[in-house]
């Protein structure tokens, strides 16, 4: 009988997802050497070659392959057992790990933290900020208990609740307060300030201004909307930013913010998890919370 533990897979898995043991020792929270032993005692076990090992990066062997794969499933299946036992217990406790998009992480995830804290002070929440496709990565790998993300995201394992809308407003220096609001084929061509690719709301932003694939010549790039606000107050274009962020955002740049005109450019942000997770019910009572805060949000949000 093969002697594999829970240890093995998971520090395995890790190796599997990151592809470096220095990311994957981090992940797993122990150093780089220790991971390295429980490989080779992984293998030794197995009786097989899981890992290319090369000076810049490691391989995983066609055998690596198929037990990453199993492995996962392992571990999804493990989590949910403890989920299981998490439910049957009765009010919300332990851990919940939740991850939020950076176009809504900043404004919403303080609020969030202290409403659940004060509701259910025996929970402890692990949030995580990343965009929509990694997050949605994680949650279907058992990784993350639920996330909040823009819907849809049309996963058909997943449940998507959905919380509440908000506007994309427009963002222009200050000077420009007292033009017209231009329209979005104006937008188009004017110089445009949006996220970098793999954000949902560069996404969003595009459809809105009615830009196809062929990208304008003077659209420019960003790694937070902090950056794009700043680059509009230095004079540099506009931009397009979630209402939840406008008092955040622009209290600190010489800019104005406007409503556009109908149709206004909406997303709709929601909760998604696993339709398989014993905890739906509880995730549904924490949807609730997040639907109240997103619907009493502060001045100027």
């Amino acid at each position: 009988m093969i002697n594999l533990t829970m240890k093995h897979l998971r520090y395995f898995e890790a190796l599997a997802r990151h592809g470096h043991f220095g990311r994957a020792a981090d992940a797993c929270a122990i150093s780089q050497p220790a991971l390295s032993v429980q490989m080779k005692e992984l293998e030794a076990l197995l009786g097989v070659a899981l890992i290319e090992r090369s000076a810049r990066q490691i391989r995983l062997t066609a055998m690596g392959e198929a037990l990453a794969l199993r492995a996962r499933d392992i571990l999804r299946d493990v989590e949910e057992i403890e989920d299981l036992v998490r439910a049957a217990q009765g009010p919300l406790a332990g851990r919940l790990r939740i991850g939020v998009i950076p176009t809504v992480a900043p404004y919403l995830l303080p609020r969030l933290i202290k409403d659940l804290g004060a509701h259910y002070p025996d929970l402890d929440v692990q949030p995580r900020e990343a965009i929509t496709g990694k997050l949605i990565g994680d949650l279907s790998d058992g990784r993350l208990d639920v996330a909040i993300v823009a819907l849809p995201v049309s996963e058909p394992a997943l449940h998507e609740e959905p919380l509440f809308r908000e506007e994309f407003m427009l963002v222009r220096p200050g000077e420009d307060a007292a033009k017209p609001v231009p329209k979005p084929e104006t937008l188009r061509e004017m110089r445009l300030l949006l996220l970098e690719e793999g954000h949902c709301f560069r996404d969003q932003a595009l459809s809105f201004c009615r830009v196809s694939s062929a990208l304008p010549r003077d659209l420019m790039e960003g790694s937070s909307l902090t950056t794009l606000v700043q680059m509009v107050g230095a004079g540099i274009g506009v931009t397009l930013i979630p209402e939840m962020a406008v008092g955040i955002e622009t209290g600190s740049a010489p800019v104005s913010v406007v409503r556009l005109g109908q149709p206004r450019p909406m997303r709709t942000i929601g909760m998604v998890w696993r339709k398989t997770t014993p905890l739906a019910d509880q995730l549904a009572r924490i949807a609730d919370r997040v639907r109240h805060l997103g619907e009493t949000r502060p001045p100027g949000a």
